[in-house]
């Protein structure tokens, strides 16, 4: 492995933490009806004998800011959806509407406003792990080459240079995301 690879497989992995992080605040429920907030729910559908995700078994739109509308490809499916609905952990209600779903997203106290608070710093704090264990491969890799004579101990100090500088980048990232999830879940 040279070092260009190296950096760039660390790089890759702290990427990929922020941009997991992003998809976890996006079913964070901030008050207002996105297709997010449900898309992933796990479906025991009974009539295919599978557990499948929602976005898999129907069309989710928002026909208005505090409704989600959820369509299912099969309507035999559907009482599978409400109640997988119903039983995650989002307090939704859904109500059946011919052969499809309306899910009213209900307005958020402020005692719920800081409990999602707190999950979202709880997220957040868990992608900087992630970031730090990819700062802590790229060192390891940095020791691995110049104990492999492929890199020098001068090289080896800038390596781990950039991979500091790659993880403040990152874990700044992580912050500005966490910020701005809490400012849009308090915003009355």
């Amino acid at each position: 492995m040279t070092p260009d690879d190296a950096i760039l497989e660390t790089e890759d992995a702290m990427n990929k933490a922020v941009e997991y992080l992003g998809h976890e605040f996006a079913t964070v429920r901030t008050g207002k009806a996105t297709p997010a907030l449900i898309e992933n729910i796990d479906v025991q559908v009974r009539a295919y004998n599978s557990v499948m995700k929602l976005k898999g078994l129907a069309i989710i739109s928002t026909p208005d800011a505090r409704m989600l509308e959820v369509k299912a490809f099969d309507p035999s499916t559907i009482q599978d959806i409400e109640r997988a609905i119903r039983e995650s952990k989002l307090g939704l209600n859904p109500a059946a509407a011919g052969t499809s779903l309306r899910v009213p997203i209900p307005e958020l106290s402020e005692e719920r406003r800081r409990d999602m608070v707190k999950l979202v710093k709880q997220l957040a704090e868990e992608a900087k792990v992630r970031v730090r264990s990819a700062r802590k491969e790229g060192m390891d890799a940095a020791k691995k080459m110049k104990a492999n004579n492929v890199i020098t101990e001068d090289e080896q100090k800038d390596f781990e240079k950039e991979v500091q500088t790659l993880t403040d980048k990152y874990v700044k990232e992580v912050d500005a995301l966490t910020a701005s999830k809490e400012a849009e879940l308090m915003k009355v």
